[in-house]
């Protein structure tokens, strides 16, 4: 009689459920997948959400392969030796492999007031709330908008094509990832919408009032709304489970997303650290790295040896409002090509590359294993390489 496998998977964002979804190749695995919430939340959508053209969430019958077990709940505990999780709500549910795939959100701002008086926005919780917080303001209400980076950029756009007086304050640079061409397009597109774009070296924000911001070079800005974008955390699920994390919290994998702590456990997502040197969060790395965690413990029921991930980059977009947008190629190890698309061109490759993030996962549902994406080979090994020698100590 065939023994049947146990798969729970943690965290039902893109890497769960594409990871779960590629699972059920087998007939002989179980896939349980356990998660806070009872929808599927695209969280490319969630600006789109605090300006009230998305709700942001689809049910998970549209995209969980049939027989995946959906468990609503929290995780509270891993353990290893045990190899079972706890509730929230009370319970354990044991495993034979575990995907950690608990995604991320805000880190926990450091700046003086900014968890008290500014709103974040990862979250469908947060979002929901800012939004109903901006339904109780005039449009003349100044907003400002902490973060230069895509969330923060997009928010900003959303936010001012509804005609609210919107200022950006992003640090350093808008859009660090952009092609400094893409940047100059950018800066054009948020004064057209009248958002006020505050950046440079001391374009910072040092402190948070119920009124107003504080930025670095002394200057305070009224703000009625503060909204932080800024910064990038994940749960201290791995950490609190005792189980070795960089210092952002991430698990650290090997280069075959298995736990350098557990060979029954892989990671997946913005929550995995390969080799200490994660991939830029993403719905397209998500994706990808969750069908090869998903790989990976295919291969270890087969008995066969996993293989290393191997993941190119093609491009990252943003939206301006409902009306335009930046598709920016990359080179295949994520850095911006010079390369752009503009304008409602740049909107509509937007707009498809939010709704393939979705798609993916429901043709993976439909045929377990189709999901693929384009490799590189180069890049990656070159930069373990460089790393490695490195660190390695020379010999007298």
């Amino acid at each position: 009689m065939q023994q049947n496998t146990e798969i729970v998977v943690v965290g039902g964002g893109y890497a769960g459920v594409m990871a779960a979804n590629r699972l059920t190749q087998r007939d002989d695995v179980t896939v349980t997948v356990v998660n806070p919430r009872r929808v599927f939340v695209p969280r490319l959508r969630l600006h789109q959400l605090v300006g009230g053209t998305h709700d942001a969430v689809v049910a998970y019958d549209d995209v969980l392969a049939e027989g995946v077990r959906l468990v609503v709940d929290s995780v509270t505990r891993i353990d290893a030796a045990e190899r079972s999780v706890t509730l929230a709500e009370g319970g354990t549910i044991g495993y034979d492999y575990l995907v950690y795939a608990v995604g991320s959100g805000s880190a926990g701002p450091q700046v003086p007031g900014a968890a008290e008086f500014a709103y974040p926005i990862a979250t469908l919780d947060a979002a929901q709330r800012l939004r109903s917080v901006l339904a109780d303001r005039p449009l003349a209400a100044g907003v400002t908008v902490v973060g230069g980076g895509p969330t923060g950029i997009e928010t900003a756009a959303e936010l001012a094509e509804q005609g609210r007086a919107v200022t950006l304050v992003c640090g350093a640079a808008l859009g660090p990832y952009l092609h400094p061409r893409a940047r100059r397009t950018a800066r054009k597109y948020l004064a057209r919408l009248g958002v006020r774009v505050i950046e440079g070296p001391k374009a910072s924000v040092t402190a948070v009032t119920q009124e107003s911001v504080e930025l670095g070079d002394g200057r305070t800005l009224p703000s009625e709304v503060t909204i932080w974008t800024a910064g990038f955390g994940v749960p201290d699920l791995a950490a609190r489970s005792g189980l070795r994390t960089d210092a952002a919290g991430r698990l650290i994998t090997d280069e075959t997303l298995t736990s350098v702590n557990d060979e029954r456990i892989v990671a997946a997502g913005d929550s995995s650290a390969p080799s200490e040197l994660p991939f830029r969060m993403s719905a397209y790395a998500a994706g990808c790295l969750g069908a090869h965690a998903a790989d990976t413990v295919l291969h270890r029921i087969a008995g066969e040896r996993p293989t290393p991930i191997d993941l190119s980059f093609s491009a990252m977009c943003i939206s301006f409002g409902r009306h335009a947008g930046i598709f920016q190629l990359a080179h295949k190890n994520d850095v911006a090509a010079p390369l752009y698309f503009p304008g409602r061109a740049g909107k509509k490759l937007k707009e498809l590359s939010c709704a393939f993030s979705v798609k993916h996962l429901v043709k993976e549902a439909e045929k377990p294993g189709s999901h693929s994406w384009p490799k590189d080979g180069k890049h990656r090994p070159q930069l373990l390489r460089t790393r490695r020698d490195d660190t390695t100590p020379s010999v007298a």
